[in-house]
């Protein structure tokens, strides 16, 4: 009797999964347990946090069939490969981040920028926390070039080009990145505000800026080509986001593919979001995620965006200083970070604490949109200067 027993006991350890369970899984799963939380609970970001959070929970689960497989020497395909294997081919192949520009090229309005074009001057401003973060990052001696650089790019709010970025420069660190860059995108309205406050004064907040010129359909259909034309010529290796994200945009402003731009704003945005999600989930493995390292991108993360934000502020408060005849408020400095449309909504949540007739969204979409090109170049910057090393 004992001896069946123990067989059965055996069997049973064999035939399921509890055998691989370790501290470490357990870890991860309260992990993942809190992922779910902020999405559901808290609503940050769900869209991305929760798909990241399932995908999570999947890496560390003993599971078979789901990501076996793989290429053999040869060249050959191993016929045993898994469901995921395949689905995160679309990061490894580069295909999901520029999708999702794709998406958000059809749901922005460049509009404001095209109206106000000096606040391009607020998304390149904003890139300082991308920059400043990446030397921090390097002079820490923990991470190395490309690794630093895909570190910094969290500092753009921008979760598509931060998980691209990490796919050429750092890709074994791209579970913790995606993690603190879609956190930080759904802080926005928690972390932005105290500094926005800290570095305006009362008056600076009231400024009530000229309204914005109506833009013409031609305007609106010349700018993507001429904007793709110069970032591509410029920064060649930011391609695949500029191009997609324009290209999005001009099928929206062309007017005579309505089809078309439905299935970029809906369907293809949100089937791409669930496998982009899932697939960075699963490379949140408890032995990689678990290490000093990911608090340390974590903090740092939130630095770049603070720096970021500071940035856009500062750059208003210049241009206002040399232009004193066309203030800019500089609350909308602060949306020069890629988080479209949270970041101008930040904005005008701001001001109309210090002034309820003043409303400053279209006004701060110009640098939001500003922001989304601005942190694609420099991505495409980095990538092209430290790709190789």
């Amino acid at each position: 009797m004992t001896d069946m027993l123990n067989e059965v006991r055996l069997m049973f350890m064999n035939d399921t999964g509890f055998q691989y369970v370790n501290g470490s899984m357990i870890t991860m799963w309260a992990i993942c347990g809190l992922l779910f939380y902020l999405a559901i609970k808290k609503q940050y970001e769900p869209l991305l946090l929760l798909p990241i959070a399932f995908g999570a929970l999947l890496a560390n689960l003993p599971t078979r069939a789901l990501y076996d497989g793989g290429w053999t020497i040869d060249g050959m395909f191993h016929p045993t490969a898994g469901l995921y294997f395949y689905i995160s081919q679309g990061i490894q192949l580069e295909l999901f981040p520029p999708i999702i520009f794709l998406g958000v090229g059809a749901l922005t309005d460049f509009g404001p920028l095209i109206a106000n074009p000096r606040t391009l001057l607020l998304g390149g401003a904003a890139q300082l926390g991308v920059f400043a973060t990446m030397f921090c990052a390097v002079a820490s001696g923990m991470f190395t070039l490309g690794e630093a650089a895909s570190i910094a790019i969290i500092g753009g709010a921008d979760g598509p080009t931060s998980i691209f970025t990490a796919n050429k420069l750092a890709m074994h660190l791209i579970g913790p990145i995606a993690v603190a860059a879609y956190t930080y995108m759904s802080l926005v309205p928690l972390i932005q505000p105290p500094i926005m406050k800290l570095l305006t004064t009362d008056a600076e907040r009231k400024i009530r800026m000229k309204s914005l010129r109506k833009v013409g359909k031609l305007e609106r259909i010349i700018f993507p080509l001429v904007v793709m034309i110069l970032c591509i010529m410029v920064v060649p290796d930011s391609s695949a986001l500029i191009a997609m994200l324009m290209l999005g945009n001009i099928l929206r402003e062309s007017g005579v593919v309505d089809r078309l731009v439905k299935s970029c704003q809906n369907e293809i945005i949100n089937v791409t979001t669930i496998f982009l999600g899932t697939a960075v989930g699963m490379t949140m493995q408890a032995e990689i995620f678990l290490r000093s390292t990911t608090l340390v991108i974590i903090g740092m993360g939130v630095i770049a965006f603070g720096i970021s934000t500071a940035g856009g502020v500062v750059m208003a408060k210049i241009m206002n200083r040399l232009s004193p005849r066309n203030p800019i408020n500089p609350l909308i400095g602060s949306a020069g970070v890629s988080a479209v449309p949270m970041a101008a909504r930040v904005s005008q949540t701001v001001g109309l604490e210090y002034d309820p007739q003043n409303y400053l969204l279209m006004h701060a979409m110009g640098p939001n949109v500003a922001g989304v090109i601005g942190t694609a170049v420099a991505a495409g910057y980095m990538i092209s200067r430290l790709s190789g090393q």
